[in-house]
């Protein structure tokens, strides 16, 4: 081999190891408590989006670029490393995410969250050229669910961001005419319904302090509560007594179903991951439930909004009255929690 020959075949084995090299962007959880939240309503069916076993002790996903800029998403079962790493980021602490190879469950092509930023020095994010895998089977590359238009994926984006910025919008509450009692005696007061912060843009899940996808910074910069519109609404008390039958487009009946549906989660447990718990100041504790059609973010001490599908961005408070403490605090009992 003349020395021209060695020096292209150095090059090209420099070039395939810079191909296979993985430039990491971000990293996410997928936990039953902890998973992006616009892949589905609980952690199984976030699962089947990436085509994964809901395995209980989950998932970390990394997402990033190869040498030629194509989009990969490598999943792992090492889930301590990639929350260490989520953190250190979340810091602003520099943090070298390199998953052992033995760690590796799938990498797969594409990215199932939207991204702001790529990797310096390669090619614009691009989805690798499709190849089949050792079934003979092409798999399609990984791709965001469609928030472009109101649908499950916004409502969940919506109570996301709800629960991201839950002084907002309870203050929206808190400072008008229309604050909830608390008495045992006494009706809640109606509420009115406001805009969803994801009806007017797109949001994915979790984020990193190197990488923010794109449209977690988009709803954040305008979920003020402030700034939305506060069309009147009708009453959403927590419980609706009315002695004649609503009509299907009643507000207050589809309500009433949402808090139905999610009391029967006490008799029945749902799906993994359906009912979260997170940490909430002063000792209380951050509600999330999800089910088809409506998602439900509350405090253990205080009130609930409820989204739903066929309401398109639309939040409805529910008042505290003498029941829902009783409701949010058997859910807080069946939730499951970061470890």
């Amino acid at each position: 081999m003349t020395g021209t020959d060695e020096a292209a075949a150095a090059t090209a084995a420099a070039d395939a190891v810079d191909d296979d090299a993985l430039y990491v962007l971000t990293a996410v959880l997928l936990t039953p408590a902890q998973f992006p939240s616009v892949l589905g309503d609980d952690f199984p069916e976030a699962c089947e989006a990436l085509g994964l076993e809901p395995y209980p002790g989950g998932y970390g996903l990394v997402l990033g670029q190869d040498g030629s800029g194509a989009r990969w998403t490598v999943i792992v079962d090492d889930v301590s490393l990639v929350a260490v790493a989520i953190a250190s980021w979340d810091c602003g602490m520099e943090y070298d995410l390199s998953p052992d190879e033995r760690t590796v469950v799938a990498a797969l092509p594409g990215w199932p969250l939207e991204l702001a930023v790529a990797a310096p020095g390669v090619a614009p994010p691009h989805d690798p050229e499709p190849e089949p895998d050792e079934d003979g089977t092409v798999r399609p590359p990984l791709t965001p669910p469609d928030t472009s238009v109101w649908g499950s994926p916004q409502r969940r984006l919506g109570a996301d961001e709800i629960a991201l910025q839950w002084a907002m919008w309870r203050g929206q509450i808190a400072d008008g005419e229309d604050e909830v009692g608390d008495e045992e005696d006494e009706e809640p007061e109606p509420t009115a319904s406001a805009e969803s912060p994801a009806a007017t843009s797109d949001d994915p899940a979790d984020e990193s302090a190197d990488a923010v996808p794109e449209a977690a910074a988009d709803a954040a910069a305008s979920a003020d509560p402030s700034a939305s519109e506060d069309p009147a609404a009708p009453e959403t008390p927590d419980e609706l007594d009315a002695d004649t039958s609503p009509t299907p487009g009643n507000l207050n009946a589809r309500v009433q179903r949402v808090l139905d549906e999610v009391r029967q989660y006490l008799d029945s447990p749902p799906p993994l991951g359906r009912v979260r718990s997170s940490f909430a100041p002063g000792g209380a504790r951050m509600l999330r439930a999800d089910g088809p059609g409506w998602s439900i973010v509350a405090r253990t001490d205080d009130i609930a909004f409820v989204l739903l599908d066929d309401e398109p961005g639309e939040v409805t408070p529910v008042g505290r009255g003498p029941k829902l403490p009783e409701l949010l605090e058997a859910l807080d009992a069946i939730a499951v929690r970061p470890s």
